[in-house]
């Protein structure tokens, strides 16, 4: 909270090129974020799509990124870590010894995790090479990533929300939606899900199964308020749980038998939890989630308030975060693409010329 009674976020925006704070300092938002809080390398140049030039570059800044950290922990009540975007790959890539870990040994690292498309041919050739690069990271330095996919988002933002083509401002405006609806039980505290511990605890069973997929309804964008149905919560959950719903694009694989390994709805709005009890044993008796059979076949779900800053088009919104076997098509794809390139020793060059890769 500053001086003049306004808040201020404790986020940290780093980039190792300056476009994209740029059109932040110069937006409607530029005021809202602590300058202290910038980081852009002196040299402005960024990775130039190369993984390992990031990582490069992120070891020899990473002292000073950690100090922004450090200073906004010590002020904090209670800290939570949670990172977004593609520069943060490579922040966390760099030598665990000098990563969050150490630093803060009892805090969870959760990402929000952005894919690349898969139905588009990228304009960045390399793009399954630091996509496999990332994933490693991913996997062994993050309790928790919540993925999303850029080919799911611009689905949602055609079929459902039927804009022609989707610009990124509307594509973010998906992403913000997962990650401000995901944190409202830690942003308004209640007496269950009120910490990051808590919230992903149910979902994750081991340690390495933290991949989770996410559903929101209803979505709704400003040019489409005027179509407002009525909401329940037999009718959000139902949704939920229904693929073209889901912001991770994984295809139907008719000899594997997929299932959920946990559901976590998180329930937005003027909610009975009577509503919520006859709700989930419609949901059993209809069979509509298919879970692992070595695990308890139940969706958790915690009750969220709306935030009273944001005017909402309905009453009863729902967020479904889910750890479900199906995320493993996402990440084939993923290695096929690579093999592909990798077969060929492809584009390998501007790779070998970085210190980690000799």
């Amino acid at each position: 909270k500053a001086d003049d009674e306004h808040y201020i976020p404790r986020a940290v925006l780093l980039d190792l090129e300056p476009r994209v704070i740029h059109s932040i300092l110069n937006s409607p938002y530029a005021n809202l974020y602590n300058p202290e809080n910038i980081y852009l390398s002196e040299h402005g140049g960024g990775a130039g799509n190369n993984w390992a030039s990031g990582f490069s570059q992120g070891e020899k800044i990473h002292e000073d990124i950690f100090d922004i950290i450090d200073r906004e922990a010590d002020g904090s009540d209670s800290l939570e870590k949670g990172t977004c975007g593609r520069t943060e790959c490579w922040l966390r890539a760099v030598n665990p010894s000098c990563g969050f870990l150490p630093r803060y040994p009892k805090k969870l690292v959760e990402t929000y995790s952005v894919f690349p498309n898969q139905d588009e041919m990228s304009d960045v050739v390399v793009q399954p090479y630091n996509s496999l690069l990332t994933l490693k990271r991913l996997t062994q330095n993050a309790d928790c990533v919540v993925v999303l996919d850029n080919t799911a988002l611009n689905r949602i933002a055609t079929d459902r929300l039927h804009i022609q083509n989707p610009s990124f401002s509307q594509i973010n405006q998906l992403v913000s939606t997962i990650m401000s609806a995901s944190t409202t039980t830690l942003r308004y505290p209640g007496y269950m899900n009120n910490d990051l511990i808590g919230l992903i605890a149910s979902l994750i069973p081991t340690p390495r199964l933290h991949f989770l997929m996410t559903g929101y309804t209803p979505l709704t964008t400003d040019q489409s308020v005027a179509s407002v149905r009525k909401t329940t919560v037999l009718d959000v959950m139902r949704r939920l749980l229904q693929p073209k719903n889901v912001m991770v694009s994984t295809g139907r694989d008719r000899q594997t038998n997929h299932c959920y390994i946990a559901i976590l709805n998180i329930i937005q709005g003027e909610v009975d939890p009577t509503q919520v009890h006859k709700s989930l044993q419609r949901i059993r008796e209809r069979k509509l989630a298919n879970f692992i059979p070595w695990g308890p076949a139940s969706i958790q779900v915690a009750l969220s308030r709306k935030s009273p800053y944001l005017p909402s088009a309905h009453r009863v919104s729902g967020l479904m975060m889910a750890n479900h076997t199906n995320i493993s098509s996402l990440f084939e794809r993923t290695c096929r693409q690579y093999d592909k390139l990798r077969k060929r020793e492809a584009f390998l060059e501007q790779f070998r010329k970085e210190d980690i890769f000799k």
